[in-house]
């Protein structure tokens, strides 16, 4: 599937939360859409733990 088509069903999904459900759906679909994106990539193999990690060296 096309980023552009996954990216109209985010935002349909969105919309329909936004429209039946109010703002804290809307939210709540945008944060766990976000967790879900996350965890897709880490399953992928395009996302690590390690990407989440400050480096110890010098600013």
């Amino acid at each position: 599937m096309s980023a552009a088509k996954v990216g109209l069903l985010a935002g349909m999904a969105l919309g329909f939360a936004a429209f039946f459900g109010g703002f804290w759906a809307f939210l709540l679909v945008a944060v766990l859409g976000a967790v879900g994106l996350l965890i897709g990539l880490m399953v992928q193999g395009d996302l690590t733990t390690s990407d989440f990690k400050r480096s110890g060296g010098p600013r």
